[in-house]
């Protein structure tokens, strides 16, 4: 298999000439030369690998992205996003389907960087991880969604730029919608497991409900998932939790669920336990994916704005691998309310 050194030697011109090429910089090649390794590419059946693009950059027109997992379909929108946005940079992304996992993290880490690539954006995971801070002390740059820090945490100078929609902020509106609309009775509902998106949403929901003279008729309720924190389980624990909620002496007549997938799993429930959304229960859900238009009732819920968001984290993110001295910023983005069907009133 043919080697940039074969094409160099073939086109009669050095390899960081081919590496020219090969990373777009031909604005001051001359026409014969750009011909002839051209040429030398086809005959000799080059792919360039990204080995020959590090040659003069150390590092290739890549980011990583790492997500908990694509079943999710606010991970696979907010990803769709950030494709758009890195390549209108001209570069590509690189996807990590983690999990959660710790050893399918730092399996991920060390594949972008022996890969040359220096910028990725984690998505909703536990940075604070060693191996993390491991990949940053080997060059790693990382923009960080859906993992807000205290302003105080030593972890902001290290991880790096934070970015996210306010989740105090979204479980407040979603619990909010429903007081409005008249429900007295509410919970939020949940995988156990505590991401700090999650305990955000629950904080903020709380905070509705005490502030409207609910103190006494709220509730959290969760449930396990059978691995980690259920981010590929959202809709048959909501399936599971619809049919334990229905059988409740008093079960609340609101709802916010977690996210939009666990929503879509307690409609699902409930409808098979003969109650009604959302003349017996109303739902909220939190994400707005594109789920919540297709399913019956219509699911209200709190959107993000997912373009934005996308577009300042890849353009942070590129900023900081040609800067590094950029100091590290919090960014905190206002959800709206998307109101459809799955509300009384």
């Amino acid at each position: 298999m043919a080697n940039i050194r074969d094409v160099a030697q073939r086109a009669g011109v050095s390899v960081s000439t081919v590496s020219n090429l090969l990373n777009g910089r031909t604005n001051r090649m001359r026409p014969e030369t750009l011909a002839r390794i051209e040429a030398a590419i086809i005959e000799l059946q080059f792919s360039p690998n990204r080995a020959a693009r590090q040659l003069k950059t150390g590092q290739v027109n890549m980011l990583g992205l790492l997500v908990p997992s694509i079943v999710n379909p606010s991970f696979a929108e907010l990803a769709h996003e950030i494709d758009i946005a890195a390549k209108q940079h001209g570069y590509r992304v690189l996807l990590g389907n983690t999990y959660r996992n710790q050893e399918e993290e730092r399996t991920f880490l060390n594949d972008l960087l022996s890969q040359g690539i220096r910028g990725m954006i984690v998505v909703s995971t536990m940075t604070e991880q060693s191996h993390f801070h491991d990949a940053i002390a080997r060059g790693l740059v990382m923009v960080n969604y859906d993992m807000q820090t205290h302003p105080d945490s030593p972890e902001r100078s290290v991880i790096g730029d934070s970015i996210s929609m306010d989740n105090f902020q979204a479980g407040k509106i979603a619990a909010q919608h429903l007081i409005d609309r008249g429900c007295k009775n509410i919970a939020f509902v949940t995988e156990s497991g505590k991401t700090v998106s999650r305990m955000n949403r629950i904080s903020g929901f709380i905070n509705a409900a005490q502030q409207s003279g609910l103190s006494d008729h709220y509730r959290i309720i969760e449930g396990k998932a059978r691995s980690g924190y259920g981010d590929a389980e959202m809709t048959e624990l909501g399936k599971a939790l619809a049919k334990t909620i229905s059988q409740q002496p008093t079960p609340p007549d609101g709802i916010v669920a977690v996210n939009d997938v666990m929503a879509i799993g307690l409609i699902a429930g409930f409808r098979a336990s003969g109650i009604r959304v959302p003349e017996d229960i109303s739902v909220v859900g939190i994400d707005n994916t594109f789920l919540t238009s297709l399913v019956t009732p219509a699911l209200t819920s709190v959107a993000p704005p997912l373009t934005e968001i996308a577009t300042v984290m890849v353009d942070r993110l590129i900023a900081r691998l040609d800067n590094p001295a950029i100091e590290v910023e919090e960014f905190l983005f206002l959800p709206e309310l998307v109101i459809r069907e799955s509300v009384v009133g």
